[in-house]
């Protein structure tokens, strides 16, 4: 495993695992919280501990000792460790039910805008800025740029290699629909290149192997993914850890987008002067072949339409 030039620790926690190695030793109180958790993980999720020991019968206390008895710091870390298992673990029908059951139609509109607001102020919270600036410097020297994100994860991918094509010309977005096709196009990746890897939960197995792949042929590796737990970081040097809340029938790639949004900024301001004279030639050509229209153009539409 890569050790990280950020200097995280990733630990491996997955909290059913743990209720059920302790469960024998576990006090009558305790079992009733764990065994709601095995039952209703999905639902225990959005409970705070006071809630959780009101549906389960114990004290708020008690829940928060639970928690410390399964090795967390608190019951803040324990919800973490109980959101990754709802991640991961729900199938698209278990989280089209959560959505169900979490959203009433009325208010549909300002709880998944609020939804994607708190993923954006989570992000701001836990980002790491070393790792940030350590992805543009790895951007910045690779010889050739490959990008990787497929499914949901696609349009995030083929957003951020549109822009770095602005500044760099060896920027490839790894499109793929078979694994043997994803290693042909990922073949030639050594050392002097950096393979982007971007996939939120469920993760995807052609992302994860591509990643594992390009760390094998020594590439630098940066990935843009929801957590320290996901399987693209063992093999990541830098880990852009982007919210993108709890299941639900839609991915929220709010947060993601803003990070890789900031991504390109930053290169692009370590490389104005290369971005500047690319728009300038840009805006030549969308002149001289009318890739966009004119207000002059609009205004004729607008009066033939009359």
């Amino acid at each position: 495993m890569s050790e990280g030039l950020c200097g995280y620790n990733r630990v491996q926690s997955d909290i059913i695992s743990k209720i059920n190695k302790g469960y024998r030793e576990f006090s009558k109180g305790q079992k009733l919280i764990a065994d709601y958790i095995l039952d209703n993980y999905e639902k225990a999720v959005f409970f705070t501990a006071a809630k959780l020991g009101e549906v389960v019968g114990v004290s708020e206390s008690t829940v928060s000792r639970f928690a410390v008895l399964l090795g967390y710091e608190g019951f803040p870390q324990f919800h973490r460790a109980l959101e990754e298992v709802v991640k991961n673990k729900l199938n698209t029908v278990q989280r089209m039910e959560v959505t169900n059951d979490r959203i009433k139609q009325g208010d549909l509109l300002k709880t998944v805008l609020q939804s994607d607001a708190d993923n954006i102020r989570k992000t701001i919270d836990g980002i790491d800025q070393e790792a940030f600036d350590k992805a543009v410097e790895i951007i910045l020297n690779a010889r050739t740029i490959y990008i990787i994100g497929v499914r949901s994860s696609a349009p995030l991918a083929s957003f951020l290699a549109f822009y770095l094509s602005v500044v760099f010309q060896q920027v490839k977005l790894v499109e793929s629909y078979s694994m043997g096709e994803l290693f042909e196009k990922i073949i030639h990746i050594d050392e002097k290149d950096v393979m982007i890897g971007i996939s939120f939960p469920r993760y995807s197995l052609s992302t994860i192997r591509a990643v594992e792949f390009a760390e094998k042929r020594k590439a630098d590796i940066i990935t843009i993914t929801d957590s320290y737990e996901s399987p693209l970081t063992t093999y990541s040097k830098c880990n852009l850890i982007a919210d993108n809340g709890l299941a639900s029938v839609v991915d929220s790639l709010v947060a993601p987008m803003s990070v890789i949004n900031a991504l390109i900024v930053a290169v692009f301001l370590k490389k104005q002067d290369t971005v500047t004279e690319t728009l300038a030639a840009m805006e030549d050509i969308w002149r001289q072949y009318q890739i966009y229209g004119s207000s002059d153009d609009f205004e004729r539409m607008t009066k033939y339409e009359m």
